[in-house]
C-alpha cells in the first residue's frame, strides 16, 4: 500500500511537470483560446477513445453518472478556455503563479465535498500563499486581466478536481475523461455554431500549430489528465491540488528558458513565487508530520 502511494506521488509530479510544459505550448500555439480548447479536447477524446477500444474496456456508465460527467466536462472546457486566455493576455509566469491558489480553495471546498472538518493549517498555509500572490499582483499590475482569467480558471479547476475525486471510486479514469472531453467539445461546438465560427479558415492551421496541438492533446492531455484522475484512487484531491502548486515552478523555469524576454519578471515577482513554493513544501511536511503523529 505504501509503495502504491509512493508510485502515485511520483506519477503526480511527472504529471505536474507535463502541465507546466502545457502552458508553454499554449503560448506557442497561435490560435485563440476557445479554438485551442476545442481542438485539444477533440483530439484528446479521439486518442482516449482509441485507447479504450484497444484495452477492450466498456464505454457504459450509469445514466446518473453520465450527466455528472457532462457537467464536469463543461467545467473543464471553461477552465482551459480561461487558462489559455490568461496566458495570451499576460504570460505563462503570471498565469501559473495564480494557480498556486488551488490548494487554498481546495482546503475550503474539499470538506464540503467529502464531509470532513476544515483543517486550520490548510487554511493558514493558504493565507500565506495569498500573501505571496498579493506581492506579485502589486508589482505586476499591468497583467491584471490575465490574473482575473487565471483566478476563474483555478476555481473551476478545483471544482472539477473535487468532483472527479468522487467519480473515480466507481469508474475507469480513461472512460471518465473520454466523456468529459466529449462533453467539452459538444458545448464549445454549440457555442461556435451560434457564433458562426466554423468557417473554412477555422480548419486551416499551420504545420507548426498542428504538431503542437497533437503534442498537447496526446501527452499533455489524454495521458496527463487520465493519469491525474487515476492517482486520486490513492491520493486525496487536496494532495493533488497541493502538488499541482509546483506547476508554476516547472512552468516558470521552462518559460524563462524557452520563451525568453516576455517571461523575465521583477524581483518582487520571484520573491512572491518563492514564498508560495516554500509554503507548499512546508504544508506537505506538516501534513506528513501530523499523519505520523496519529500513527
Amino acid at each position: 500500500m505504501q509503495n502504491d502511494k509512493l508510485k502515485s506521488y511520483l506519477s503526480l509530479h511527472l504529471i505536474v511537470f507535463i502541465w507546466g510544459f502545457t502552458a508553454i505550448l499554449g503560448a506557442l500555439i497561435t490560435i485563440n483560446a476557445e479554438a485551442l480548447v476545442w481542438y485539444r479536447m477533440l483530439l484528446a477524446g479521439i486518442f482516449l477513445g482509441s485507447f479504450i477500444i484497444f484495452k477492450k474496456e466498456s464505454f457504459r456508465v450509469p445514466v446518473k453518472a453520465f450527466f455528472k460527467l457532462i457537467f464536469v466536462g463543461l467545467l473543464i472546457a471553461l477552465h482551459w478556455i480561461f487558462f489559455f486566455r490568461a496566458i495570451h493576455v499576460s504570460n505563462v509566469s503570471i498565469t501559473l503563479s495564480i494557480f498556486s491558489l488551488g490548494a487554498f480553495f481546495a482546503s475550503l471546498l474539499e470538506p464540503i465535498f467529502f464531509g470532513r472538518k476544515v483543517l486550520w493549517y490548510e487554511v493558514f498555509f493558504g493565507l500565506i500563499i495569498i500573501a505571496g500572490l498579493a506581492l506579485i499582483m502589486q508589482v505586476e499590475i499591468q497583467y491584471l486581466n490575465g490574473m482575473y482569467y487565471a483566478l476563474a480558471s483555478i476555481i473551476l479547476g478545483v471544482l472539477f478536481t473535487l468532483m472527479n475525486g468522487k467519480l473515480i471510486a466507481d469508474h475507469e479514469p480513461s472512460v471518465i475523461t473520454f466523456y468529459e472531453f466529449g462533453a467539452g467539445v459538444f458545448f464549445i461546438t454549440i457555442y461556435f455554431l451560434f457564433q458562426g465560427k466554423f468557417t473554412a479558415d477555422f480548419f486551416v492551421l499551420s504545420v507548426n500549430n498542428w504538431l503542437l496541438l497533437l503534442l498537447l492533446a496526446s501527452v499533455c492531455t489524454a495521458y496527463a489528465f487520465t493519469a491525474s484522475v487515476k492517482v486520486m484512487r490513492k491520493l486525496t484531491p487536496y494532495t493533488v491540488m497541493l502538488t499541482t502548486n509546483l506547476e508554476p515552478v516547472y512552468g516558470i523555469i521552462l518559460a524563462y528558458f524557452i520563451l525568453g524576454g516576455k517571461e523575465k519578471m521583477s524581483t518582487e515577482f520571484y520573491i512572491g513565487a518563492i514564498i508560495i513554493v516554500i509554503t507548499v513544501i512546508l504544508n506537505g511536511v506538516f501534513k506528513h508530520y501530523k499523519k505520523d503523529d496519529k500513527a
